[in-house]
């Protein structure tokens, strides 16, 4: 017989003469900030590096499956992150499913537990249900039918998108002795980190089936360079700067909600601003701080001017991987004013500057290593919102720098459109 019983935030089942172990739920999620910083807060009685070994565990799982989860839930990429996670960890099995059948499964047991087959055991169809964790101490309780299997506890714990269950991530044990604290916060984080992925795969499925003005430029954004770059930075701070890192965390998880949520198609100025100084929290943390350098002058008039979603930040991205020197700091100024019925803004950098040659052609599509692409999205849909006499100027001069003026034609703010 078995009793469930609510502990630390999971529902665990035990049997009644059995002693559970206690279970904390912990997130790592980048794209959950206040998850990541729970993380943190709830390992605090840690030693920092057993929290540092950890949080480097998990972003390196998060590291090598991003390619394969951003494909979406499917056999195939199941299977392969399974594998990666199987050797990163201390289970002895790894299963991903989705709804219905075991997708992927690496490690003991392998031999009997079928993948492609339908789910067997009840607690995986419970957190499926209920979107609640599972901690599970038995045999019994796992359901394997094969009487040797080795397998006696797991954890398993609910993919989702939009906040709901999608599949789950079940790491198996060949003992209960193995579920301890360090092992449940493992399989959350690494939960929460994979379900970011499986939403970024699902807004790129968005992305081919909705209109392009309004979700293309989302999907633009979430560069797996930006990604790989900035994860790298953070395990390099956990060790180095464990407070810096904490922070960098929390901020990426805002930087990455805020990428996924703001798809409405005009949003205020002073939020797109905003989007801007948390993007370059990232790179000046990756280059150092005084090689980035940002300033603004934007009057307060401005602020409710709405714009399209994800318009500076690819400029200023550009202005940063593009004209950054070996040495030195790069100045980026974004300025904004209005002139008769539109708004101008410009950034403008001190940075290498583009070669004569190629300046004419930087708005065509495909042009240069990601700069043609984000230049010509966003020149697209400012003509698409707006009209032909608004989109992008771009001056440069090799060496020098470079100055991208966007024109606004006829902008509205949201008291002229009351």
């Amino acid at each position: 017989m078995s009793a469930v019983f609510a502990l630390g935030g999971y529902v665990v089942i035990a049997p009644l003469f059995g002693a559970s172990e206690t279970s904390l739920i912990i997130a790592g999620a980048l794209l959950a900030a206040a998850a990541v910083a729970a993380l943190w807060n709830r390992m605090a009685s840690r030693p920092d590096h057993l929290r540092a070994v950890q949080s480097q565990r998990i972003l390196d799982i998060a590291n090598v499956s991003l390619s394969y989860m951003r494909q979406g839930l499917t056999p195939v990429t199941a299977q392969e992150v399974c594998r990666l996670t199987l050797q990163r960890t201390e289970a002895d099995a790894v299963a991903i499913t989705d709804r219905d059948t075991v997708l992927g499964f690496a490690g003991e047991g392998e031999d009997h537990h079928t993948v492609g087959g339908p789910i067997i055991t009840r607690a995986t169809v419970e957190v499926l249900e209920t979107g609640e964790h599972r901690v599970l101490v038995t045999r019994e309780e796992i359901g394997c039918p094969k009487r040797d299997c080795p397998l006696r506890a797991a954890i398993v714990v609910p993919l989702e998108v939009r906040g709901a269950p999608v599949g789950t991530l079940k790491f198996y044990y060949a003992t209960p002795r193995l579920l301890n604290e360090t092992q449940v916060t493992m399989v959350d984080g690494l939960a929460r980190l994979l379900s970011t992925q499986l939403e970024l795969s699902e807004l790129e499925r968005q992305t081919e089936l909705a209109c392009r003005m309004e979700l293309k430029a989302l999907q633009s954004q979430i560069n797996p360079h930006f990604l790989f770059n900035t994860i790298n930075t953070i395990a390099s701070l956990i060790r180095t700067d464990p407070p810096r890192a904490r922070e960098l965390l929390r901020e990426f998880a805002t930087f990455y909600r805020r990428t996924l949520e703001n798809s409405d198609e005009l949003i205020p100025l002073s939020q797109e601003l905003d989007y801007v100084r948390r993007y370059l929290v990232f790179e000046r943390a990756r280059f150092g701080e005084e090689r980035v350098r940002f300033s603004e002058d934007v009057p307060a008039s401005l602020d409710s001017l709405l714009v399209p979603a994800f318009v500076l930040q690819p400029i200023v991205e550009n202005a940063v991987q593009h004209g950054i020197r070996p040495s030195g700091p790069l100045h980026i100024k974004l300025t904004a004013h209005s002139r008769d019925e539109a708004v101008l803004i410009e950034v403008a950098d001190d940075g290498r500057g583009i070669p004569a040659a190629d300046l004419p052609r930087v708005l065509d599509i495909g042009f240069g290593r990601g700069l043609g692409i984000a230049l010509k999205n966003v020149d697209d849909r400012l003509k698409g919102h707006f009209g032909p006499e608004s989109g992008l100027d771009v001056q440069s001069t090799e060496g020098q720098g470079t100055k991208v003026t966007f024109t606004l034609a006829c902008m509205a703010t949201p008291e002229t459109t009351a």
